[in-house]
């Protein structure tokens, strides 16, 4: 169900882009790298944390790790990560599936800047299998999200 909600949002909203999945498994960026044969930060990794009772995405690249202080910062609170039941809640999506893409109930999306490094990047699209190919701004344009610095230094 959780791929079908991101096709029939991505059908609606951009008709252009077009989901991958051969049925080879994407859910760690390794395997997407592999699977897209891109570098593993092109695949845009969707963290869904807990802001002080706020759930929100945060979209990075694949190595990029979550610097705490700079995302309390720009978050507004110190993240706490949901574990795997909660984000199926959430998100509709499995952990290794998770993208800002086909969700229940719209949650604030916020993209590292690390993303910006490429001229595509691959979220994933609701399942373990399947992934997109866009922009870093497209991705902005299609989930309102809001550039900001969260990555450790380094990454």
């Amino acid at each position: 169900m959780s791929l079908d909600s991101v096709r029939d949002e991505l059908a609606r909203l951009a008709p252009d882009l077009s989901i991958i999945d051969d049925g080879r498994s994407t859910a760690t960026v390794l395997e997407a790298a592999e699977v897209h044969n891109v570098e593993p930060d092109q695949i845009a990794k969707t963290l869904c944390v807990d802001v002080g009772g706020r759930i929100v995405l945060v979209v990075m690249a694949g190595t990029a790790r979550l610097d705490n202080r700079r995302a309390r910062e720009a978050l507004g609170g110190k993240p706490r990560f949901l574990g795997p039941e909660a984000v199926l809640d959430v998100t509709s999506h499995p952990v290794g599936g998770v993208c800002p893409f086909g969700l229940p109930a719209p949650l604030p999306v916020y993209c590292d800047e690390s993303l910006q490094a490429f001229d595509e990047i691959i979220p994933a699209a609701g399942s373990i299998t399947a992934s997109v190919r866009m922009t870093p701004q497209r991705l902005i344009e299609l989930t309102g999200g809001v550039w900001v610095h969260v990555r450790q230094d380094g990454k």
